[in-house]
């Protein structure tokens, strides 16, 4: 993950983006507020058309239920609700669950289990970056039962912090570039002659000292000694560097939890639309950057623009270290989305995810320290 983002691609595949923002709610009076937020509340947990006589149950409501059906009537001539049967109670339209979203007194809170998965998870996960961004898109989807999206920029603005040489034959070395967004480039290195670890050593701490606080796709520095043995192995790893910057000018994607959208939708053409668009890596990056450049962190229905995800509602957060975005987590879901838990799952696990990056990357910059 890196602080930067990169440029958009003029060939990723078309968003239409709405002629306008999604409208602010209309300001509603008390009681059809507490009603249509009733409604929308009865419908998340049930799925079920919402009648009058459940809202009068409803904390906060204290009208009869001629009242509310009164209400709830105009709720729907104002596009809050819709009745999908005659006989049937009303569900909310995206306006409905716009107004709920935007009228939630906080973002929700997990329950102390959960919180507790999620301290356990970052306290005991290891490995490499891309390792911890996959996992975490698991975590964040058994959080919310949701599909789960966590993208990374690629790495080719990130900066080197060292640069090591392992022999692994006489003529095959392991090149090491440990970069300053937590992640860690590996690829192999064939010489032309033999190099001893005396020779591999002297090449990487060249290269380090060259490329310290270089990003990884910048062009090549002084980096030739004049000692035509040292100077062909570090030829060979630097053709490495530039296979490795061009492997990372495109965000990374990892999804996690679609095996949850079976359950998630009714049609099952709309579960093998939702999937074959989360197969789609350029699709999925340009949606969420789209949401986000609209300073949105919930997109309801057709508010996001993308026809196929119009029965879909993403909620998305950015993850920063130290204050700069290194890459976007979030979860997409029907828009009967429980939005107050995906709300604070996203939140938690994007900040826990932003501290954890924060620890690799301080504990690389000491190693590189402690080499220097």
């Amino acid at each position: 993950m890196t602080p930067r983002r990169p440029p958009r691609r003029e060939s990723a595949p078309s968003i239409s983006t709405p002629d306008a923002e999604p409208a602010a709610s209309v300001e509603l009076d008390p009681r059809k507020a507490a009603i249509l937020n009733a409604v929308v509340a009865e419908y998340i947990d049930t799925a079920q058309p919402v009648g009058s006589a459940h809202v009068t149950h409803s904390p906060g409501i204290e009208v009869s239920s001629a009242t509310v059906r009164s209400e709830m009537a105009a709720l729907e001539r104002e596009g809050y609700l819709v009745q999908p049967h005659t006989s049937a109670g009303r569900i909310p339209t995206d306006r409905g669950y716009r107004f709920f979203v935007d009228h939630l007194a906080n973002p929700g809170r997990l329950g102390p289990e959960q919180r507790q998965q999620v301290r356990q998870f970052f306290a005991h996960v290891h490995g490499e970056v891309e390792d911890l961004l996959s996992r975490t898109s698991g975590l964040l989807a058994n959080l919310t039962d949701y599909a789960s999206v966590v993208v990374a920029p690629g790495h080719d603005a990130a900066s080197v912090l060292s640069v090591q040489l392992v022999g692994l034959a006489p003529r095959r070395a392991l090149l090491v570039v440990v970069l300053d967004d937590g992640a860690v480039e590996k690829a192999l290195v064939d010489l032309s002659s033999d190099a001893d670890e005396p020779l591999l050593t002297a090449v990487a701490a060249r290269l380090t000292t060259s490329w310290r606080g270089r990003a990884l796709g910048s062009p090549a520095g002084d980096e030739i000694s004049g000692d035509p043995t040292t100077d062909a192995v570090a030829r060979r790893a630097l053709a490495e560097f530039a296979k490795m910057a061009g492997a990372g000018e495109s965000e990374h994607v990892f999804v996690g939890g679609s095996s949850h959208m079976a359950g998630a939708f009714d049609a099952v053409e709309t579960v093998r639309s939702v999937l074959s668009i989360l197969e789609q890596q350029l699709v999925v990056v340009e949606l969420i950057e789209d949401v986000l450049d609209r300073g949105l962190s919930v997109a309801i229905g057709t508010e996001h623009g993308f026809e196929p995800l119009a029965s879909c509602a993403l909620v998305v957060a950015p993850v920063s270290v130290e204050g700069e975005p290194v890459g976007t987590i979030g979860v997409l879901g029907p828009t009967r989305m429980h939005y107050p838990r995906a709300l604070a799952a996203v939140q938690v696990v994007g900040e826990q995810l932003g501290a954890h990056l924060q620890r690799v990357v301080a504990g690389h910059e000491r190693e590189a320290a402690d080499e220097r």
